[in-house]
């Protein structure tokens, strides 16, 4: 067994560290011929979002829709800096969609080189997690997190509000630095 000497961060990938939701707009007009906008669905849960692929969720099975995500604005370098203090394990529910496995180690690869493939967990069921932080976009995952969970803003979560929202990768370097100095200070 490794022995942990870091505190460790479990850090999801689609909707925290690629975003997703202007992906799902645009495969959503390609497959549907329907257009909407970011504010359109904001608030809306997947379903609500994008009722014509709810049950099928077809633009998630798509060859190229995970490896062509962009990367969420700031992620790569607060990564960076996280990983000075933490462990940090990239964390992704990527067994529902079997397409996105490869896919997913692929994007990573390009724009996480500096992520070693230990430390990549592609999973169907996030409750076996245990770190001591989760970030993730879903409280379906936040809500078994056996560490602090942390919510990352997205369209189909506004109305959660039983965990830690941040906005932005500088709203979680901002917190990890508090946790690091009450840390300190304790």
């Amino acid at each position: 067994m490794k022995l942990q000497t870091r505190k460790t961060i479990a850090i999801d990938m689609d909707g925290v560290m690629a975003d997703v939701e202007p992906q799902l707009i645009k495969y959503y007009e390609r497959l549907y011929g329907i257009t909407t906008t970011l504010e359109a669905i904001d608030g809306l849960s997947h379903a609500e979002a994008f009722p014509l692929d709810a049950t099928t969720k077809a633009s998630l099975n798509l060859p190229g829709f995970f490896r062509t995500l962009p990367v969420m604005p700031g992620a790569i370098e607060a990564i960076k800096k996280l990983m000075e203090d933490y462990e940090i394990y990239i964390v992704s529910a990527a067994t529902e969609f079997p397409l996105s496995l490869f896919e997913k180690l692929e994007w990573l690869q390009e724009h996480f080189p500096f992520i070693s493939w230990r430390n990549i967990v592609l999973c169907g069921d996030k409750s076996i997690i245990h770190t001591d932080y989760m970030i993730d976009d879903h409280c379906k995952n936040l809500d078994y997190c056996s560490g602090k969970a942390i919510m990352f803003n997205a369209h189909h979560n506004k109305h959660e509000h039983q965990h830690v929202r941040v906005y932005n990768w500088d709203e979680i370097l901002n917190l990890f630095e508090m946790e690091k100095t009450s840390a300190d200070l304790a």
